[in-house]
């Protein structure tokens, strides 16, 4: 309800400027994943950023197919766009090749793409674009870039000399960029692009409580922590996330080695039930079940049908319930749950703040995504040239090689004077 509400917005308040809608895969939540590329499809959302994938789903192949024509010179246009955000080759070859055929012929008996879509699919790459996430905040492999990214890009060239595709997959790079000085190197190894994401979310712009941002504009670079994410829980797959000022980390990786060490909420020792009803949930464990059940019969009943005769599932169920409600509690700042609360952060959250401090941007009350990603981008092309001179034998004194933030007033008058001293 929440995407489509968004989408309809979009459609009256931005009709026809560009935009992206970021589509996570839901391995433990089918149905989520299948009505989101629906209402993608249903809305004409012409470019989708897809995270999280270990593997293909026929839901994001069935976007990107489903944008496949012919234009009037003959020439294959995919109208459907598809970012795919990966930190492992395996998954970045999957996106850069075309669709797999065995999927393309199931989605086409299904009624769900065109004979002519599924003609063209061979045709094109899944994915226009690759982003290699480094570690970053959010679901991360906690790849280095420097390793990370060298290895995506020699994959790219080894595919395209392959299939030769008239527009090669472009490739960017995610993951620690919070300076300036790290988008430049992403740059110099060869990053068609770049993307922010933790910096992004201490901004006035972002959906994060006003004491989720100060929690972040506080963060260095080692507060963070990986713990359990709540969508692959039972996969024991971890996502990054702050935590300094929070106990959610600690609290959420108990709760996992409890789902490991036992078959169901009824064989929890009675000492360690009783110590979750007090510390984590603050109610009866059978109250939150209620709760997973009402949740669930509304977004999705198959959850619930599988936990029928698992007592084990509906432990899974319910510790989720922990999971999802820590990050609402981060967006809405419930004030009596701010020990609880799930931030999503990299350490690129750390160098930013580090490197903000004793300019405007240090208050979050400054932070805007604008101002951000202008000083973020133009202090790359500073560095960038500071690299080309030093190259040519000039001397830099340490004191000119510094960018920093100044505040902009409007566009036209920062572009002589912000940045360096």
């Amino acid at each position: 309800e929440n995407i489509e509400k968004a989408l309809l917005r979009f459609a009256a308040e931005i009709p026809g400027l560009p935009y992206a809608v970021n589509l996570i895969h839901s391995p433990s939540e089918d149905r989520l994943e299948r009505e989101a590329v629906e209402l993608f499809l249903r809305h004409g959302v012409r470019c989708v950023e897809a995270s999280a994938y270990m593997g293909l789903t026929p839901h994001v192949v069935r976007y990107r197919l489903a944008g496949l024509r012919r234009d009037a010179a003959g020439r294959i246009v995919a109208d459907n766009r598809l970012i795919a955000k990966i930190s492992r080759p395996e998954t970045a070859e999957r996106f850069m090749r075309p669709a797999p055929a065995a999927t393309v012929s199931a989605l086409l008996e299904q009624g769900l793409i065109t004979a002519e879509q599924a003609s063209l699919a061979h045709h094109v790459p899944l994915a226009d674009d690759i982003t290699v996430e480094a570690d970053s905040g959010g679901h991360t492999d906690r790849r280095p870039l420097p390793a990370l990214l060298p290895a995506i890009l020699r994959l790219r060239d080894h595919v395209q000399r392959e299939h030769r595709y008239p527009v090669p997959v472009r490739v960017g790079a995610a993951g620690g960029l919070g300076t300036p000085v790290a988008v430049a190197a992403a740059f110099a190894m060869g990053a068609a692009y770049v993307v922010t994401g933790s910096v992004n979310q201490s901004c006035l712009e972002s959906g994060a409580s006003p004491v989720a941002k100060a929690m972040l504009a506080e963060a260095g670079i080692a507060d963070c922590e990986m713990a359990p994410a709540a969508d692959m829980f039972e996969m024991g797959v971890d996502l990054q996330v702050l935590k300094k000022g929070t106990l959610f980390p600690m609290r959420a990786r108990r709760l996992y080695q409890l789902y490991q060490a036992h078959d169901g909420l009824e064989a929890l020792p009675a000492e360690e039930r009783a110590r979750l009803e007090q510390q984590i949930f603050r109610r009866p464990l059978e109250e939150v079940w209620q709760d997973c059940v009402a949740y669930f019969q509304r977004r999705d009943p198959e959850q619930l049908t599988r936990a029928e005769g698992s007592p084990k599932r509906r432990m899974a169920l319910v510790f989720r319930w922990y999971l999802g409600m820590a990050s609402r509690w981060a967006v809405t700042g419930q004030e009596d749950r701010a020990q609880d609360y799930q931030i999503w952060c990299g350490p690129a959250m750390g160098s930013f703040n580090d490197w903000a401090t004793g300019s405007y941007l240090k208050n979050p009350s400054n932070r805007r995504v604008a101002d951000v990603a202008h000083h973020l981008m133009r202090g790359a092309a500073f560095h960038t040239r500071l690299a080309q001179l030093r190259l040519a034998g000039v001397h830099i004194p340490a004191g000119a090689a510094d960018y920093r933030p100044v505040p902009l007033e409007t566009p036209s008058d920062a572009a002589p004077t912000a940045g360096a001293r």
